[in-house]
């Protein structure tokens, strides 16, 4: 049958993927599987933020299987989409991240998978999760932080701050392998998706020793550590706290203080045979603002003024936030920054001139300069040490709120239109910068752990300056923190699954 040339011509719409051709984005974060839930989202939305995600690197899955990761949802009542789960019937669903779509829009907008809060979260749904698929993956988990994916998501807070009170207590006396032991155990239960809800459920994980299992077990039971209770209500606890939250004031000091029998900062200031240095003396003169919580936008407002100091010195200058804000905390006590130039040797002038920059603004409340004691000849260093050999400055700076888009971090009541934060800058070489940049992003039992693995494992020495191969004799070059990961034959873990 042939239709009229006069009648009306249908034309077939294409489907706009099959109109576009397959396109191959490239993948940037291979751990991370999103499968985007349908349901109450439409197709054609669904497409959309599909496309979205794998322009910015994203890989999302089309059909809802074990390899998903992240389940992101949008409009869902929990109930029903709980039963959606059920049935579609993945072994894997107890270790995935059932996300409200708040989580993809925002991973969206910083172009990488964000940290989950617990707005992000679906939780309503984790009960039912742990009660229809009761926890089965714990034999799985490595003894090493660096072989765990951490985010800043923790299900064991009330295990793990109590880990910490004893562990700050246990350092302050000098018992180190006790400490260390209990901060190892805190790690293994932050790296859970699941919270721990009996001593059962723990009985294959890693660096669980007796104590830890003990004060766990009298949380389970009494919702609170007796030990743990009798620390924080002990006066010399809560001196020692008190005294080393002073900028420039360590436990020794804190200690030697609290025998004299001081107990208030009035007590330190008013005793005439104490001779504060600089550092202490800034301590607590700007206390109330450096012991406050720094936020995201207020250390983004810092490496603006500091970027900016550097490009008006050297255009090729290249200035890194590292520590917390990197591994996708909210707030931190300080900010930290790399510094470095592809200029070899040029890296320590830069760092003394953006200073001099900083001070002619009027912007540097406080600086501690320590000029580079790096020697490539003297490497590698056998026992590690707390602070590299890079050129690096501690720093008080003035921020002012007008530099901050949300405005200052400030406590209720202060009208000050500017506050003061504690900075600081590392300048490494460019062919260090990724040690370097590995080393300061911590965290760091991440970094305890990577040097271990690196020793242990591997009969290689890891620290902020570089990676040595014991049994070849031989340096191992690296551009990027990927490079170090494959040099070890470890699995690449981003800066935000490292808060162990």
């Amino acid at each position: 049958m042939f239709h009229s040339a006069a009648g009306p011509r249908v034309r077939k719409r294409s489907r706009p993927e099959e109109a576009a051709g397959p396109r191959h984005e490239e993948v940037k974060f291979k751990d991370v599987r999103l499968y985007l839930v349908e349901r109450k989202m439409g197709c054609s939305r669904r497409r959309f933020l599909t496309q979205l995600a794998r322009s910015k690197g994203f890989i999302v899955e089309d059909v809802f299987s074990d390899e998903v990761t992240h389940v992101v949802s949008e409009s869902n009542q929990a109930s029903s989409l709980w039963t959606w789960l059920k049935e579609s019937g993945p072994k894997n669903l107890p270790n995935m991240h059932v996300l409200d779509i708040s989580w993809f829009t925002d991973s969206m907008r910083e172009g990488r998978p964000v940290a989950m809060e617990t707005q992000h979260v679906i939780r309503n749904i984790l009960p039912a999760l742990r009660e229809d698929f009761p926890p089965t993956a714990e034999a799985a988990v490595s003894q090493y932080a660096c072989q765990r994916r951490t985010t800043t998501e923790n299900n064991n807070k009330i295990f793990t701050d109590a880990f910490e009170v004893l562990a700050e207590r246990y350092q302050s006396n000098e018992m180190e392998r006790r400490c260390l032991g209990l901060r190892r155990a805190a790690s293994v239960l932050k790296s859970l998706p699941w919270a721990v809800r009996s001593l059962e459920s723990t009985h294959n994980l890693p660096c669980l020793g007796e104590h830890a299992k003990a004060v766990m077990d009298e949380i389970l039971e009494h919702g609170l550590s007796f030990e743990v209770e009798k620390i924080l209500s002990d006066e010399r606890y809560q001196t020692m706290k008190l005294f080393t939250s002073v900028f420039g004031v360590g436990p020794k000091t804190a200690d030697k203080w609290y025998r004299r029998g001081h107990r208030s900062f009035s007590d330190v200031l008013t005793d005439r045979s104490i001779h504060l240095n600089q550092m202490q003396q800034n301590g607590f003169l700007h206390y109330g603002d450096i012991s406050r919580a720094v936020s995201k936008a207020e250390a983004r407002a810092l490496m603006s003024v500091i970027d900016e100091a550097a490009h008006a010195i050297t255009p090729n200058a290249i200035l890194t936030l590292t520590g917390g804000f990197r591994r996708g905390k909210e707030f931190g006590h300080d900010v930290d920054f790399i510094l470095t130039t592809p200029e070899q040797g040029k890296e320590e002038s830069l760092l003394q001139n953006i200073i001099k920059r900083l001070k002619k603004q009027g912007i540097l409340l406080y600086c501690e300069y320590q000029s580079s004691t790096f020697d490539m000849s003297k490497l590698p260093i056998q026992k590690f040490k707390a602070m590299d050999q890079f050129a690096k400055c501690f720093l008080i700076m003035r921020l002012e709120s007008s530099r901050v888009e949300e405005g200052l971090h400030n406590v209720e009541g202060d009208s000050k239109s500017w506050r003061a934060v504690r900075v600081d800058l590392v300048s490494p070489p460019m062919d260090h910068y990724a040690f370097a940049l590995l080393g300061w992003s911590g965290s760091t039992m991440f970094d305890r752990d990577l040097r271990r693995f690196a020793r242990v494992e591997r009969r290689m020495i890891l620290d902020n300056h570089c990676l040595y191969n014991k049994t070849k004799k031989e340096f191992l070059a690296a551009t990027t923190e990927k490079d170090i990961f494959a040099h070890l034959g470890l699995e690449y873990i981003e800066p935000w699954q490292r808060n162990a």
